[in-house]
């Protein structure tokens, strides 16, 4: 990104980020912190893709964002996002909303991807709920849910909105080692390291974890860096988030 405004999801001419100029390497774990309604997601889904820049330029993987045209649809599938929650289609059982990039990308009926998707579940630890509806199981597996969704056509940029929102110790420790595999490389991801940018309230639980970090607030998108860089910063106006 270079000087890249960031829109508001809400109002697509209100800037929730401006100036933005950040690179992120092939392999990256980054973690963007900043307050509630403090335009995180908004910033999240612009980098995904699902929004414009309102100035700056753009590129990810090499390509102008955002992918919106039809003839760039192969170059936007290599961009993967799971919503805070899951955001999954509460008629769909979980095994369903696991198939549904291959039923609707690869054409493939339920029957054919049900042996990538069983693969999938079991990896995340979902075999057991396949057949449930969402509203069914807790908020940590139905935010599982999402992320296998996301991960069944092999992305290889993958962003994730606050997925540790209002979880339990169990869960949080679940998502920590997973994420951290993906990134160097799970099964689920083709086995090849993942770059990933996650959002979060603060940097607490990912010290440790992630690699690189930055600060969304007030408008200014501030670049920390390292686990070393975040530990100089302790003691500074940012000791809040740490």
């Amino acid at each position: 990104m270079r000087e890249v405004a960031a829109p508001s999801l809400h109002d697509l001419t209100a800037c929730v980020a401006k100036g933005v100029n950040w690179s992120v390497m092939r392999g990256d774990f980054w973690v963007v912190a900043g307050p509630q309604r403090g335009g995180k997601t908004d910033f999240l889904m612009m980098a995904a893709g699902l929004s414009a820049p309102l100035a700056g330029e753009y590129e990810a993987l090499n390509e102008p964002m955002p992918v919106f045209e039809d003839a760039r649809l192969k170059e936007r599938l290599r961009i993967g996002l799971v919503f805070e929650g899951g955001k999954l289609f509460q008629h769909m059982n979980v095994a369903e909303n696991v198939a549904l990039p291959l039923c609707f990308h690869e054409d493939l009926s339920f029957v054919a991807a049900w042996p990538r998707v069983a693969q999938m579940l079991n990896w995340l630890g979902l075999g057991e709920v396949a057949e449930n509806l969402p509203t069914s199981i807790s908020r940590d597996l139905q935010a599982r849910t999402g992320l296998a969704r996301a991960l069944m056509l092999q992305p290889e940029l993958l962003f994730l909105d606050n997925p540790l929102s209002r979880l339990d110790t169990r869960g949080l420790a679940w998502w920590r080692d997973f994420l951290v595999a993906l990134n160097r490389g799970h099964e689920a991801s083709g086995a090849r390291p993942l770059t990933l940018i996650v959002t979060a309230e603060d940097f607490r639980f990912w010290r440790g974890n992630a690699r690189q970090f930055a600060l969304l607030q007030s408008q200014r998108f501030t670049v920390i860096g390292d686990a070393a860089a975040l530990e100089r910063a302790a003691g500074s106006t940012m000791r809040e988030w740490l």
